[in-house]
This record gives structure tokens, sequence and C-alpha cells, in this order.
């Protein structure tokens, strides 16, 4: 099949694991498990809707595989070893075996929870938070369940290759593979392991040089015959090196210098995968609903045959223009936030259906930008020249592939397309429902008496402040920028810094964008912009009519949206790692900065006091004085919304990265001494929710809903069920593909063979 043979450096460089994990690194035995309900949705679309539905959520559950390739060097053969187990006895005949192999129920039940952990994350990395989490059971029993499972009595060698690949990596806790991250900072297979801070950055200036998205791309670091570090920036695509008829993309297929170094751009990344993707985007093409989706759709198609980005542009360009359609979706290398220098996209694709109740609100919302917009606190000159209006649809998620599930996505990415084209917000209702439920006895660091409203006012108050972070957060500023010709998109005689009352001094040049420009801290930096957007915002009287809330019942929401930000802030913690002074969640990250925005308006706005629980363990309580969320808190988030505005329209990299690391630093200095808080949150913690997604089949042309139980052995089996027709091949693909860059992460390039 293509492992690595056992015993072999990959194998062995993780065996010096460290003791049994604790908390931080184990998914645990009650971890919630939700359904996403998309029946009714899914009944009223018409046929050719549900083929059309059906093509595109195979293309993005193909396409979903490269995400084990982008997370860590084991992920693919874990996820291959783990779909061979359940393929050949489904969750209910493994316990059986397992029993009678010597497992308790709880380490049966720790085993379903791993493997639903990794189908969820897509290898064996948090996708929110990025930090690893082991089986929490002994290896050698785990070892005795799958050696000894129908899969290895069928295939006896190709298991225990897989499991001899990764068996050490999947139970390793050593320091530097406990998180995400480049160099000695963690693991990542965006870049090779000997690639550092300093490679990234000389990539990303090579890349700006020659107008390429660093989106699609790996970055391979080796030495050249004459000494020099050589770069390999390897594209996705279908098509390989092999001579083809002239694209866009052939003349950028070559050897470059570059500051001393060699560059060689290339393509093929994760063809195979992408093949499938393509295929059945092919197909969708015959049930699209207009010609803006037929060509959408051909230029996905060309973007991931011959790795241009630019393709997807133009793709995304009439993806734009398509507004409300019936059945929504999009798909590509779309979200930087787990490439650790913050450029590189991870794949996702979704496809989903309208909610028109929902949707009527935020339509409402949106009809109300222009004036909203003049409501932001910087001057007119840092918003875009024209407010494009933007679709804004809320949806049920029929398919999310790719490493985790939001809330709500506006999108596209691309700053040029924003400013010029626009762009589409979308709320996803049935995810959000998941996200609303919650449980008293697990509501931590609150008030008893804030407990109720909170349960009542989450649900409402989180609708509020997703259609208000995505339309007129991600959505609002304009970035300053200067063309290839040298003409700048704004008048420098005129436009004053509201921060310095001077001219402006900086800007973007042809070429350089903002994931490019502020690199590790753009994507935390843009939420934390986008969620103090939507707390400021709540405060209009005329959002919360729209969404349907006046008197008593606005203001418990204002009091409820800002509450959670400010425990979302203490929970944030979990997400900071103390050895590194690192960052693993951007969302987490920006919340913790508003939160010490809000700290530092004093005057009693919000207090975190350290306390001891009913249990005698440390605990903490978060405390909003809603009296003064108007005249303390709404100033204090004034000034914090247009320095980061300022900031960022003028590409001031250095100016932003002062204003919030300084905000995100994480120290025990008094009075909130947060580095111990850390302790205690980590200590009461609850993990993040599994979902579990439904498949589509198509059976005699017609498209069957199947739908499965909200437990980990339900959504083990939707992993087992999703690919009937080919997943032993894919599998074979995945380790294949895996093996091949092996060396990359100092692993051997010797592949045992595997005729399973």
């Amino acid at each position: 099949m293509g492992e690595p043979e056992a015993g072999s450096e990959f194998a062995m460089r993780a065996a010096a694991a460290g003791p049994m994990a604790d908390a931080q690194y184990i998914l645990p035995n009650d971890i919630g498990v939700f359904s996403l309900d998309c029946r009714e949705a899914f009944r009223l679309l018409s046929p050719t809707e549900r083929l059309y539905a059906h093509h595109l959520s195979r293309a993005a559950w193909y396409g979903g595989l490269a995400v084990l390739l982008q997370t860590s060097p084991e992920a693919p053969y874990i996820y291959a070893l783990l779909s061979r187990l359940f393929r050949a006895q489904d969750p209910d005949q493994l316990h059986q075996h397992a029993l009678a192999e010597g497992l308790t129920e709880e380490e049966y039940q720790a085993f379903l929870v791993y493997a639903a952990g990794i189908y969820s994350n897509m290898g064996n990395y948090k996708s929110f938070g990025d930090t690893k989490f082991v089986p929490n059971l002994p290896k050698e029993k785990l070892e005795r369940v799958i050696l000894g499972s129908k899969a290895a009595q069928q295939h006896p060698e190709g298991i225990r290759s897989l499991w001899q690949t990764c068996r050490e990596l999947m139970f390793s806790l050593e320091p530097r593979l406990r998180h995400l991250g480049l160099g000695k900072e963690g693991i990542t297979t965006y870049f090779s392991g000997d690639c550092t801070m300093e490679d990234a950055k000389l990539a990303q200036d090579f890349l700006d040089s020659q107008n390429l998205s660093a989106y699609n791309t790996r970055l391979f670091k080796g030495v050249s015959l004459d000494g020099k570090p050589c770069y390999e920036v390897r594209l996705a695509s279908v098509l390989g090196m092999e001579p083809t008829l002239h694209s866009e993309m052939t003349s950028k297929l070559k050897s470059y210098e570059f500051r001393g170094c060699h560059f060689q751009v290339t393509r093929g990344d994760y063809a195979p995968i992408l093949q499938k993707v393509v295929e059945h985007l092919e197909k969708a093409k015959a049930y699209a609903a207009n010609s803006l989706q037929e060509q959408m759709l051909a230029q996905y198609i060309e973007s991931f045959t011959q790795g241009s980005i630019e393709a997807h542009k133009r793709g995304s360009r009439f993806w734009i223009q398509d507004k409300g359609p019936i059945v929504e979706s999009y798909i590509g290398f779309i979200e930087s936030y787990r490439d650790p220098f913050g450029s590189r996209g991870e794949f996702e694709g979704f496809v989903a259906m309208v909610n028109k109740a929902m949707s009527a609100k935020f339509e409402c919302l949106v009809a109300s930008a222009e004036q909203l917009l003049k409501e932001l606190p910087w001057p007119p000159a840092f918003e875009k020249d024209k407010f494009l209006t933007p679709d804004f649809t809320s949806l049920d998620v029929l398919t999310f592939s790719g490493s985790g599930i939001p809330a709500g996505i506006n999108i596209p990415n691309y700053d040029d397309l924003r400013q010029t084209d626009g762009f589409k917000n979308v709320s996803l209702g049935n995810v959000l429902a998941v996200a609303y439920a919650t449980q008293r006895e697990k509501l931590t660091f609150l008030e008893e008496d804030d407990k109720d409203l909170y349960i009542r006012w989450k649900g409402p108050s989180f609708d509020v402040q997703v259609g208000l972070h995505e339309l007129l957060g991600h959505g609002s500023g304009k970035l300053f920028v200067q063309d290839e010709k040298g003409a700048l998109n704004f008048d420098q005689e005129t436009v004053i810094n509201p921060e310095t009352g001077e001219q402006i001094q900086s800007w973007y040049r042809s070429g350089e964008t903002w994931d490019s420009k502020f690199s590790t801290i753009a994507s935390s930096y843009e939420e934390c912009r986008a969620e103090s957007v939507g707390l400021y915002l709540c405060l209009n009287p005329q959002v919360l009519e729209i969404f349907g809330f006046e008197g008593a019942d606005a203001e418990d929401v204002i009091y409820v949206n800002w509450l959670n930000m400010v425990r979302a802030g203490l929970l944030a913690l979990e997400f900071y790692t103390p050895e590194a002074s690192s960052w693993r969640q951007a969302h987490m990250q920006a919340r913790f900065v508003i939160l010490r925005v809000l700290l530092e308006a004093g005057e009693g706005l919000v207090t975190v006091t350290p306390t001891t629980g009913a249990d005698g363990r440390p605990d903490a309580r978060v405390r909003l004085d809603r009296n003064k969320i108007r005249p303390v808190g709404k100033p204090a988030l004034e000034r914090f919304l247009r320095k980061l505005q300022v900031l960022k329209s003028t590409g001031d990299v250095a100016g932003g990265r002062a204003l919030y690391e300084g905000y995100a630093a994480v120290t025990d200095a008094s009075p909130e001494c947060f580095l111990t808080l850390r302790d205690t949150v980590l200590l009461r913690k609850e993990s993040r929710k599994l979902i579990v997604q439904p498949n589509t089949r198509l059976e005699d042309s017609e498209v069957q809903l199947l739908e499965y139980e909200a437990s980990a052995a339900g959504l083990i089996r939707s992993f087992s069920e999703r690919f009937p027709e080919d997943g032993p091949e894919l599998e074979e693909v995945l380790t294949q593909l895996a093996t091949a860059d092996a060396r990359f992460w100092k692993c051997p390039n010797e592949a045992s063979s595997d005729q399973a």
C-alpha cells in the first residue's frame, strides 16, 4: 500500500511517549454528540436540486480527505486503519470482540470516541485549538483489538503495517507533537519539518513577487547541489508536471532564483483526490439551476485541474453573482487558520439549503447595512467606496467537509474580490441549533442568577452576533492599495489618519494581501475586528428590531451577547500554550483580546474573580455590569475598533502587531492572574461537541438522505458508509501520498507493499 516499514524512524521517533495523557489531550467518553437536522429542508428540494446537492456533496467529501494530508504525517494512516477496521465490523460487532480481548466498556467507548474524533477533525489534532488528541486507553489493549479484528484476519499484512506505522505517533505526547506549529513549535504538513518561520516569510515574499497565491500550496525545503537552500512550492492540482496545453499556470511551473535561493514551482499535490472532486463537479453541472452556477463550476474544475487560484477567483465571482440559490455551496482551499504562517488554505466544501424564515431577517439586515456602516467608528474614507450588497442567507447544512463546521461564514477570502466584487454571508442555522444546546450544570464561570438568563437568550443573541459579525464585521472596511501601475485607491492629499492626525504613510503594494502582510496574526486580528463590530452594533435598537426584539427583551439580548463574549474570553485560555507563548485558535484569541479591552475600560464593567467551587476545587466567576455596557463598554470598544480598522486599512503591520499582541499577552499579573486562571479553565473545560452529518445516496436516479444516530458509533457509521464505491481505493491513495512525502518529516522513503 505504501506505508513505511515497521520499526522505521517514522514509527520510532515518537516512541518516547510521555505518561498517559491528561485531559487536554483526550476526548472524554461523555463528549456531546449531535446530529445535523436537515431533513425538512432536503425534503423541499426538487429532484433536480437533490441531484445537484448530491454531486456537490460527493465533491466536498472527496476533497475533505486532503485535510488528512494537511494535518499531520500520521493522520492518513490512522484514518485508513480505522476505516478498514469499521468496514469489516461495525461498532456493535467490534464491541463484542473488544470485550473478549479484555477491554472494559469504558475503554471501548474511549476508542469509539477517539475514532469519531479522527473523522470529525479529519486528523488527530482538534480543528478548534490545534491540540493533539490521543486514545484514552492502553496502547497494548488497542493493539489486541486491532490485530485480532476481522479486518486483520482478512488482510493481516496490511492492517499490521498500518498499525506499526502509526501506533507510536498515535499515542505520543512528545512536547513538539502536542500542537500544530512550525519548526520547533509544533507539527505541520503545510511545510517540511526543517522549515522555520524565516523560511515561511521568504517563501511568501517569493510568492508575492510572482503574483502567486499561497492558498493552494505547500512548501518543502531541501539543499541544492551548490549548497544553496532550495524550496519546492507545490500547487494542489489534478495535473502534474507533464507537458500540457498552454494555460495560465504553465509559465509559472519552472525554477527561479530569489534572494540567493532556488525556488521550484511544481504542481500535482493531492492529484488523485482532486480528480474525484472534479468528476463530481462535472456531474453537478448537469443539474445547475442557471448559467452562473455552470460557469462557477467550470472555473472550479479549471482551478482544481490546473492548480490555479485565479480560476478559483473567477468561479467565486460567478458564485457572488448567484443570488439566493435554493442549494448553496462553496468549495476549495479556503480558511488559513491552521497554517502556522497564516497564508495556506485548508480544503473545505459545504452544501446547504435555504432556511427562508431566518433568511428574511438577514435580508432586512442587509437592507439596513449601508446606514449601519455609517455608525462604525472610523471616517468614511476608511470604508469601501461602494457597499456591494451581498447575499445573506440562513442555511441548513447538508454537507460540510473539512476539519470543522463554523456557525457562520463570510466568503470569499480574496481581498481583491471583496473590495471590488463583494462577498456572501451565510449563517448555518442547524449548526447554530447544536451550538445553542447548553446544559445548565455544564455552564461554567457564571453567577447562578445569570445562568437561566444565559440559557434563554444565548440562541437569539448568537443569531444577532453572527449576523453582525459576518455582514458588517467581515464585510466592512477598506484596504488602501497601490496597483501595479502605481495608482492609489485613496486620495493621499486629503485622507487623514484619525489616530495620528497626519496623512496616510503606508498602504498595500501590488501583490500584497491582508493575509500575506499580517501573516501570523491576520486571521485572529480580523476575527477580533468582526466580533467587536457585532458587540458594538448590537447596541443599535434598529438592529434588534430587525430580529424581533424590543424593550426588556432587547436589553436581555444585549446583556447576554456581551456576557457570552467576556465568558468566552476566559474560556479562551484553554487555547493558549504558555510554553510557546502562543495562541492555537484565532477566534478564541480574539475573544480574549476583547475581554482584555473591556477589563481595561475599568469602572467595574467586567470583573473576573477566582473562587472555590462547591466541589472544593478552584473556580472563577465572570461578572458584567449591564448598566455600564453603554456608558463604559461602548466608548472603550469604539476606541479599540477605530485603531484596529486604521491599522488594517493602512497595512501598518508594526502598529497592528504591537496593539494586538499587547492585548493577547497572557501573564500572571494581578488582578486577573490569567496564567493561574488558565489552570482553572483547563480543570473545568467542556470538550467541543462532535457533529454527525448525513450522507446522500443515488438509487435509481433518486437521491436518498441517510441519517445516523447522535453518538460516537453513529458518527463512525456515517463515515463507514460515506465512500461505498471506492473506500479501500481512497485509503490506499491517502497512504501512498503520505508515504511519498514522508521524507519531508525525516521519514524514510522505503515503502512496504500491501496487497490488501
